[in-house]
């Protein structure tokens, strides 16, 4: 199975020596789950476009600095291929930025979130009882790093993840598209690192010191989200 890494985001680079892109962490962390994946990855913020949605089994979109609002010329581009993505039934995976264009291109709405940024390790509640996704816990922990967030779910979608910070953080479209707010490719390193760049430009003091300190305290679920992931790109079926 081919997987087409749609990206939209670049690490900093001063954090790329040490962490590589996030094309690069989502390949290891999936071949990892499944030896026989392959990959191809296309800078869609670098108009570096796929020829179409069968150039691929399934799709995933990274996340990004970028916002919705900006409303640039490769959003256009991918919102018009989320589209065709979801027209197919092929598998789709968003996280983040990737999670709001796919609910945005599918009729939900997204916005700056008047509780300000996630930052930190967020622990999602599990809703409902869905056969894609296991039953055994009642909860997960992943990083978070965004201001913008879903704020109206698309009709089709149904939640399966949410916290009292985040209402939509979790949303599955029919048996196919799969989306998360946070970011199971950040490990913790990744994170703090992430807000100890961010800090005082973006990120309060006091903001920055509760991500830190979540960072201590939490663990992380991430290994077995993207073992969720990767069972839910293999089980889905395009048309």
């Amino acid at each position: 199975m081919k997987i087409g890494i749609l990206v939209v985001g670049l690490t900093a680079q001063s954090l790329l020596p040490t962490f590589g892109s996030y094309s690069d962490r989502f390949v290891t962390l999936l071949k990892e789950q499944d030896a026989n994946f392959e990959f191809d990855a296309f800078e869609v913020c670098n108009h570096q476009y796929p020829t179409g949605v069968d150039q691929c089994d399934a799709w995933l979109i990274t996340g990004s600095k970028s916002n919705l609002d900006e409303q640039l010329p490769w959003m256009l581009w991918l919102s018009e291929f989320i589209v065709q993505i979801n027209a197919q039934k092929r598998p789709l995976i968003g996280i983040c930025f990737g999670h709001q264009i796919i609910a945005d291109a599918l009729g939900g709405k997204v916005a700056c979130y008047e509780g300000g940024w996630g930052v930190g390790i967020h622990r999602y509640q599990f809703v409902g009882n869905d056969s894609l996704l296991p039953t055994h816990l009642a909860s997960f922990a992943i990083c978070a790093m965004h201001q913008y967030q879903v704020v109206a779910k698309p009709e089709p979608a149904r939640v399966f993840a949410r916290s009292d910070f985040c209402q939509y953080a979790g949303l599955l479209y029919d048996q196919h598209i799969l989306t998360l707010q946070g970011h199971p490719e950040f490990n913790k390193a990744y994170e703090v690192a992430l807000i100890e760049m961010l800090k005082d430009d973006f990120l309060s003091p006091a903001l920055s010191e509760q991500g830190l300190l979540s960072l201590e305290q939490e663990s992380l679920d991430a290994d077995e989200v993207i073992s969720w992931i990767v069972n839910f790109i293999k089980q889905a079926k395009p048309l």
